[in-house]
C-alpha cells in the first residue's frame, strides 16, 4: 500500500515537472517579456529624488525658573501652525515660480500630470517629529523632507523649507512675547490709572479728615496727654499765682496796718505775712533739694523768691525802725510817707509790693488765657480721639479698593518685567530656537519608483502569466503523449509500445536545438539577473 502510494506520488511530481518541459518556453518567455515591459516601464517612468533636513529644537538659554518663557503653546501645536502657514498657497505658488516647478503639459501627458501645483508640491512635503524615546509628548527635533524631479532641485526647495521654518519660528516666537509684553503694557497702564485714582480718593479723604485719622490715633493721644499736662502745670502755676495774689494782698494790709500803728505812735512790728511767706518757702525749698540739685530750675527760683521776701522783709523793717528813730511816724499817714519817699526817689516796699501784686494779676489773666486756649485744644483733641472710629471705618472702606488696585497694579508689574525680560531674550535669540543639525541633503539615489520592486514584480507576474497559460494550454490540449493517457479513453490496455526511431542526423539536430535552448534560457536568465542588479545599484 505505501509503495503504491510512493508511485503516485511520483508519478504526480514527473506528471508535473513533463508539464513544464514541454511549456518550458511559453513559461520562459512570459517571465522575460512580463519582466522586460514592466522593468522598461518602470525605467520609463521620471524619477524623483527626496532630500531630507533634520532641525533641532534648542531650549531657552537662561533657565526657565529665572525668565518664564511668554509663549506657553506646545512645541507640537506650534509646529502644526507653522506648516500651516508655511504650506499656505502663498508661499509654496512662490516657491513653484522660482524654480519652475511642476510645468504644464500638453496632450496625452497632460491627463497625468498635477492638476494643480500647490496641492502636488503639498504632497511632494512631508514633516515628521522626533521625539524623545519613551516621552510621546515631548519633541526634541524633527525632519522635513521634499520630493523633487532632481536632486539640486530637491535640495534648493528643501533649504528653502528649513529656512521657512527657522524663520518663522524666530518672527512668531518674537511677535508672540511682543504681544504679550504689550497686551501687559496696556494692562499697566488701565491699572496705574485706577490706582492713581484710588491714590487720589484716598488723599482727598486724608485731608479732609487729617487729625483723626486712625494712624494719627497714638500722636492724638500722646498731644492730648501732653495738653492735659500743660493744663494742669497751668492750672498749679495759676493756683500759685492766686496764693501769690493772697499774700501780696495780706502784705499790703498788714502793711498799711503797721503804718497805721506808727502813725498814731504804736510800737509796729514786720507784718507776720512775710514771716510765713518765708516759712513756707523755705520748707518747699528743703522739699526740693531732697529730690534735685542746686542747679535745678525750681530751686533756683525757690533761691532767688527767699531771697527777694528776705529783702523786702528787711526793707520794711529799716523803714519801720528809720521811722521810729525819726518820731515821724506819730503825725504822718501812709500815704505823706509814700509821697517822701517818691520825693527823695527811693521806691518804698509799699510800691515794691503794689508793683508786684500788678504783676500778679498780669501773670493770673495771662494763665486764665492760657488755660482756656488749652481747655479748647483738650476738646479738640477729645473730639478726634471720638471721630477715630467713625474715620476708620471709612478709611478702610476707600482703603480697600486701593489695596487691591495696589495688588493688582503690583501684579502686573512683575508680569510686565517677566513678559520684557522674555521679549529681550527672544530679541537676542536666547530663547527656544529652530536650529539646523543636519543641512538638507543632495539625494544620489532616486526615491521612486523603486525600480528593484518593479524588476521584482515583473518576474513574478512573468511567473504568474506563465503558470497561467500553461495551465490553460493544458487544459485545452486533449492530446495522447503516454500510456496513462489512454486510462479511460478505451477499455484495453496496451499491449505492445513502439520506441521513437531516429537517424544519427536527426539526434544531432536534437541535441543542437537542445544546446541552442538552453543558451537562449541561459541568456535569458542573465538579462534579467543584469536587469535586477542594475536596478538594485539604481535604486
Amino acid at each position: 500500500m505505501v509503495d503504491e502510494l510512493r508511485d503516485e506520488k511520483a508519478r504526480g511530481l514527473e506528471e508535473y515537472w513533463a508539464i513544464v518541459r514541454r511549456h518550458r518556453w511559453l513559461i520562459l518567455l512570459s517571465i522575460f517579456v512580463c519582466w522586460a515591459a514592466v522593468w522598461g516601464t518602470g525605467w520609463m517612468l521620471p524619477a524623483t529624488y527626496k532630500s531630507d533636513a533634520l532641525i533641532l529644537v534648542d531650549q531657552q538659554k537662561v533657565t526657565a525658573e529665572l525668565v518664564p518663557p511668554n509663549v506657553s503653546v506646545s512645541l507640537q501645536d506650534r509646529l502644526e501652525t507653522m506648516t500651516q502657514q508655511i504650506l499656505s498657497r502663498t508661499r509654496l505658488q512662490a516657491i513653484i515660480d522660482k524654480y519652475h516647478l511642476y510645468p504644464q503639459h500638453r496632450g496625452l501627458r497632460a491627463m497625468f500630470g498635477p492638476s494643480d501645483p500647490v496641492d502636488q508640491m503639498r504632497k511632494d512635503i512631508a514633516i515628521e517629529p522626533v521625539q524623545v524615546p519613551g516621552h510621546s509628548d515631548e519633541l526634541t527635533a524633527f525632519k522635513i523632507y521634499y520630493t523633487g524631479p532632481t536632486p539640486e532641485i530637491a535640495q534648493r526647495v528643501n533649504g528653502e523649507l528649513t529656512s521657512a521654518f527657522i524663520d518663522e519660528n524666530m518672527k512668531s516666537q518674537q511677535v508672540l512675547s511682543q504681544s504679550t509684553t504689550a497686551f501687559f503694557g496696556n494692562q499697566l497702564a488701565d491699572a496705574r490709572t485706577e490706582l492713581e485714582q484710588q491714590e487720589a480718593k484716598v488723599r482727598t479723604f486724608k485731608a479732609q479728615h487729617m487729625g483723626d485719622l486712625p494712624d494719627q490715633l497714638q500722636s492724638n493721644v500722646q498731644i492730648l496727654s501732653g495738653i492735659e499736662g500743660q493744663l494742669e502745670g497751668t492750672q498749679r502755676a495759676l493756683d500759685r499765682a492766686q496764693e501769690q495774689r493772697l499774700y501780696l494782698q495780706s502784705v499790703i494790709q498788714q502793711y498799711q496796718s503797721v503804718q497805721t500803728d506808727l502813725g498814731n505812735g504804736d510800737s509796729a512790728e514786720t507784718p507776720p505775712a512775710l514771716d510765713k511767706e518765708l516759712k513756707n518757702l523755705r520748707l518747699q525749698l528743703a522739699a526740693e533739694r531732697s529730690q534735685y540739685t542746686d542747679n535745678y530750675p525750681d530751686v533756683i527760683a525757690l533761691k532767688d523768691q527767699i531771697a527777694k521776701t528776705e529783702k523786702l522783709k528787711k526793707q520794711i523793717e529799716g523803714e519801720i525802725a528809720t521811722n521810729q528813730k525819726s518820731g515821724k511816724g506819730s503825725g504822718n499817714s501812709t500815704a505823706d510817707m509814700a509821697g517822701a519817699a517818691i520825693q527823695n526817689g527811693a521806691p518804698t516796699p509799699m510800691m515794691q509790693i503794689a508793683s508786684q501784686l500788678k504783676a500778679n494779676q498780669l501773670e493770673i489773666q495771662g494763665y486764665e488765657k492760657q488755660i482756656k486756649q488749652l481747655q479748647g485744644r483738650v476738646a479738640e483733641y477729645q473730639a478726634r480721639l471720638n471721630m477715630t472710629p467713625v474715620t476708620e471705618q471709612a478709611l478702610a472702606d476707600i482703603s480697600r479698593g486701593y489695596e487691591e488696585s495696589r495688588k493688582n497694579y503690583d501684579s502686573l508689574l512683575a508680569k510686565q518685567s517677566q513678559s520684557q525680560l522674555a521679549t529681550d531674550l527672544e530679541q537676542n535669540q536666547q530663547g527656544q530656537q529652530f536650529r539646523v543639525l543636519d543641512s538638507p541633503r543632495l539625494p544620489d539615489t532616486p526615491a521612486s519608483p523603486n525600480h528593484i520592486l518593479f524588476s521584482l514584480g515583473g518576474l513574478i507576474l512573468g511567473i504568474a502569466v506563465g503558470a497561467g497559460l500553461t495551465a490553460l494550454f493544458e487544459l485545452t490540449d486533449a492530446r495522447v503523449r503516454d500510456e496513462e493517457d489512454l486510462e479511460g479513453l478505451v477499455a484495453a490496455r496496451v499491449l505492445v509500445g513502439i520506441p521513437r526511431i531516429s537517424t544519427p542526423k536527426e539526434d544531432l539536430n536534437r541535441i543542437r536545438k537542445r544546446w541552442m535552448g538552453r543558451a537562449a534560457a541561459a541568456a535569458v536568465v542573465l538579462l534579467i539577473v543584469a536587469g535586477n542588479i542594475y536596478a538594485f545599484y539604481k535604486g
